[in-house]
């Protein structure tokens, strides 16, 4: 039999307010990068509240912040969190508030239902963004499955030069000691995070159970043609990158757009060398970004995309070239906790829809050790990864109560998700 979980709309409202002080930008941003000063205060304020909550704290090897409460029975534990760190300049809920999310569920849960029969941890993710480090993404979620090395922490150069073996060093961390990270004992995790998208926000619903992370694969491709001048040579003559990479451009976001929800593709980078304005380029750099949640659907979305390349490159005279540096395959949530969630949003009255995420996140790496699930909230205008973004205190609660509610079936009732 489960109990209705009270959530104090006040307490969420500190937790964010306070949060946001550290690395706050401007009136609403943050600017709060891994191993930073701002960074390493917020960690400690989140093991202050931790330990405030009666939670047993900890810190691991790479720099993510544990609060345990222990469960009658032990076993492998259920845990929710999401990362601290920001965008530079990001706001004050991606990543945060999925933390706040997580302390405040359990320390309610403690407070109003005592000691579980099942281990619940909140866990403060160090890094999500690579905000500071380009090729550190997930890092704290990496770290615990075991999927980031000492050698990694030596060779990840930062925007401004040093090693994020450096910066670990900085504050007292040891790079040596990464692999005492990982974690074998986690059974479930569940992340709140705002949508980031507008879907919520379009439905007028505060809550969704996410079913799906998408799949995301990115290309870096090279278009090789010829430089000319740029009134001298006939544009029947011209072997141009440029028009290449613009037939491509419309061709692969065509491809999505006739898809439909929810294949999306981004061109988000593009350089032109030599870059002068009466020159017809040499050679055309681009990034593509391919989204899909469906794991067949999405390996139709990147051979499509292949295959236009390829076609237009031939008839344009053009070389080619790709490479695939980032090439995630989708996360489907648990089914069971999925049902678990509707079921708690269903009997605390709070409306929800269920959806795929758009947007990565560590629960897809969380997934190689342990069964996952999310949730969203709304994000005002569908704004994220920007001091715009914003989230009401009644949506941010509704979708604690349905963690909390989420969490007590499984960690303190019957339910076996």
């Amino acid at each position: 039999m489960t109990r209705q979980i009270e959530i104090d709309p006040a307490l969420i409202d500190r937790y964010l307010a306070s949060l946001a002080k550290f690395g706050a930008y401007g009136e609403t941003g943050v600017w709060r990068t891994v191993y930073s000063p701002a960074w390493v205060a917020a960690q400690d304020q989140v093991a202050a509240w931790m330990e405030e909550a009666g939670l047993e704290v900890r810190r691991d090897a790479v720099g993510n912040v544990w609060g345990r409460l222990a469960g009658s029975e032990g076993g492998s534990s259920i845990v929710s969190g999401s990362h601290i760190d920001s965008q530079r300049p990001g706001g004050r809920f991606d990543g945060a508030l999925g933390v706040i999310a997580a302390l405040a569920a359990i320390r309610a849960l403690k407070e109003q239902c005592g000691t579980p029969r099942r281990t619940l941890e909140v866990v403060s993710l160090c890094e999500e963004e690579a905000s500071r480090f380009p090729a550190s993404n997930f890092l704290g979620s990496r770290a615990i499955t075991g999927a980031i090395t000492p050698e990694d922490a030596e060779q990840m150069i930062g925007y401004d030069g040093e090693t994020m073996a450096e910066a670990m060093r900085a504050i007292g961390l040891d790079p040596a000691r990464l692999p005492e990270a990982q974690r074998d004992d986690i059974d479930i995790f569940i992340e709140l995070h705002i949508e980031q998208g507008p879907i919520l926000e379009q439905a007028g619903v505060p809550v969704a159970v996410v079913t799906a992370i998408n799949s995301i694969r990115h290309y870096v491709v090279e278009l090789t043609g010829r430089s000319d001048h740029a009134g001298a040579r006939p544009m029947d003559m011209r072997l141009d990158p440029m028009a290449g990479a613009a037939e491509i451009t419309l061709g692969v976001i065509d491809t999505s757009l006739r898809m439909g929800r929810p294949a999306v593709t981004t061109i988000g980078k593009m350089e032109v060398e030599p870059g002068g304005p009466a020159i017809v380029p040499e050679k055309v750099t681009f990034t593509i970004d391919a989204r899909h949640p469906d794991p067949e659907t999405r390996l139709k979305l990147f051979q499509a995309h292949e295959e236009w390349m390829r076609a237009v490159a031939t008839r344009r005279g053009l070389e080619l070239k790709w490479t695939i540096t980032t090439d995630l395959i989708p996360c489907v949530c648990d089914p069971e906790l999925v049902r678990t969630l509707q079921v708690a949003a269903t009997e605390a009255g709070i409306p929800f829809v269920t959806m795929s995420s758009g947007a990565g996140h560590d629960t897809q790496r969380m997934a190689n050790i342990a069964r996952v699930a999310m949730l969203f909230v709304p994000s005002k205008g569908g704004r994220s990864h920007t001091p715009a973004e914003f989230t009401t205190t009644a949506d941010a609660v509704a979708g604690i109560r349905v963690l909390a509610d989420g969490l007590q079936r499984l960690a303190y009732g019957d339910e076996r998700a």
